[in-house]
């Protein structure tokens, strides 16, 4: 489903900072909050009381609106800002998965986006021929119209930004806008804050942890029509991002290789599992022709987890009394292993509203977490 869009207020952006930022406010807990209340500024004055029902003990706060006004003024200094995910410069493509992060940090050309994007990840030990192959594909892709978008990793990510330099690349951090990880890729870091985007969902001083690179894998596969995985062990994290590409309805493609060459037992899976065999850069384009005909659509939140006016009874005894109820139910059929919400929704005998604003008082109070493909779990 299409929304219009429209630019914040500098009043209005404060507030989704301050939102965004906010303890035990992820992304998706974001959108049906201001789905619920219209707004992150009433949305901020809601927080303390549902998370007060959730079950917190210490209450909820975002951070003040000084605080909020000095990321921004810092973000300026080095010539970056902050757009949110109900303006028109956000990346349509990224707007369409269910947990699109509400602000992002931009640095360098905010037209990149417009362009059709392709991922392209691998092994960061990749092979001399390895690295070259994803730096000339890269270089075809963005002549070809495309921006090529990669993890700024050492490896088949450094080359990949390497060879589009000169039509345009975008790079998503793992951690805040300032912090250049690997430190190695200092240079190349200037020319794209020059010449390409660098992309961060963190806030400025982030340094990059492990737990930050799955989730800036969603968004090399959510800003992506597709993604090229080119040299990935078993284990490597490019899986990672080719399972979110798959699971967000996009293109996963490989590059196959010797079977001999453990870099190259990951992509040979993922052929074997029924992702596209790419080995030129006109593989990809042939495969992302379709897609770049019938672009993606931008859900403001997931249709079957999408908050409902009607919730639970605000005041009075009874109330309270209904709402401890339904918060029992709910986790007595929740656990550490991940729960789909809509399996939740029809195993309770209680309406999907009431449901829902139990998730998100619980997710308020730090008791649950939310997993990829609308899920949640016991913390």
């Amino acid at each position: 489903m299409t929304t219009p869009r429209r630019p914040l207020s500098e009043a209005e952006r404060l507030d989704w900072l301050r939102l965004a930022r906010a303890d035990a406010v992820g992304p998706i807990t974001f959108h049906h909050l201001i789905a619920r209340y219209g707004s992150a500024g009433a949305a901020i004055e809601a927080l303390p009381e549902l998370s007060r029902r959730g079950g917190r003990r210490i209450e909820l706060k975002p951070p003040s609106p000084a605080e909020a006004r000095r990321e921004l003024e810092s973000l300026a200094r080095i010539g970056g800002r902050i757009v949110a995910a109900c303006e028109p410069d956000y990346p349509e493509a990224l707007a369409a998965i269910e947990d699109a992060p509400p602000v992002l940090s931009l640095l360098g050309r905010g037209d990149l986006p417009a362009r059709p994007m392709v991922g392209m990840v691998g092994a960061r030990n990749a092979s001399l021929n390895g690295r070259r192959f994803a730096h000339d594909m890269a270089r075809q892709l963005g002549e070809a119209g495309f921006t090529v978008v990669s993890g700024f990793a050492r490896g088949i990510d450094t080359a990949a930004h390497q060879g589009a330099l000169a039509t345009g690349t975008l790079a998503v951090l793992a951690g805040g806008l300032d912090i250049v990880y690997p430190p190695e890729n200092a240079g190349l870091y200037d020319r794209l804050a020059e010449s390409g985007l660098v992309v961060a969902e963190c806030a400025l001083g982030t340094q990059p942890t492990a737990r930050h690179f799955p989730r800036r894998n969603r968004l090399i596969s959510g800003l992506s029509l597709g993604v090229v995985v080119i040299e990935a062990a078993l284990r490597s994290g490019s899986l990672i991002t080719a399972r979110m590409a798959a699971e967000q309805g996009r293109q996963v493609l490989a590059v196959p290789g010797s079977p001999l060459d453990p870099r190259a037992q990951g992509c040979n899976r993922l052929i074997r599992g029924g992702a596209t065999l790419v080995e030129s850069a006109e593989h990809v384009l042939e495969a992302l022709a379709p897609q770049i005909s019938a672009p993606l659509l931008r859900e403001v939140s997931p249709p079957a987890s999408r908050p409902h006016p009607a919730t639970l009874p605000e005041g009075g005894d009874g109330a309270e009394t209904d709402r401890t109820r339904a918060t029992a139910q709910v986790l007595e059929r929740l656990s550490p292993t991940p729960t789909a919400v809509d399996e939740l929704l029809r195993d309770c005998q209680l309406s999907p509203p009431v449901v829902l604003t139990v998730l998100l008082e619980l997710e308020l109070a730090g008791r649950i977490e939310r997993q990829p493909g609308n899920r949640i779990s016991l913390l």
